[in-house]
């Protein structure tokens, strides 16, 4: 994906958002899943779509780390990505796109 956002997209207010967790938030036709992570005092954005067996699940995913490594585990099947990366941290040939994030004035916005 791009590095440069051509769009930052209002998505919701901070509140809208679990911490240490996910949250759906649609773009046009697009399901983007936002995650908290609490810990680490990060924001990360992907797509909402396990491309395992093509499920709108990730935002409902478990987030943790892989050897200091952010990740969301699909619900379903446990398939495991980088929240940074989008790789399949488990060395399967599909990942997930991830858009930059930022916070201003209580809300997140996600670059597209």
């Amino acid at each position: 994906m791009n590095n440069q956002p051509t769009t930052w997209f209002k998505a919701a207010p901070i509140s809208a958002f679990p911490e240490n967790g996910g949250a759906c938030v649609k773009y046009n036709d697009k399901q983007i899943a936002v995650f908290h992570f609490k810990q680490l005092d990060k924001w990360y954005a992907t797509d909402n779509e396990c491309p395992h067996k093509h499920q709108m699940a990730l935002s409902r995913g478990m987030i943790g780390d892989q050897q200091g490594h952010p990740k969301v585990a699909c619900p379903f099947h446990k398939k495991t990505f980088s929240l940074e990366t989008g790789l399949n941290l488990q060395g399967e040939d599909y990942c997930i796109n991830v858009y930059p994030v930022k916070i201003e004035d209580g809300f997140v916005f996600i670059g597209i």
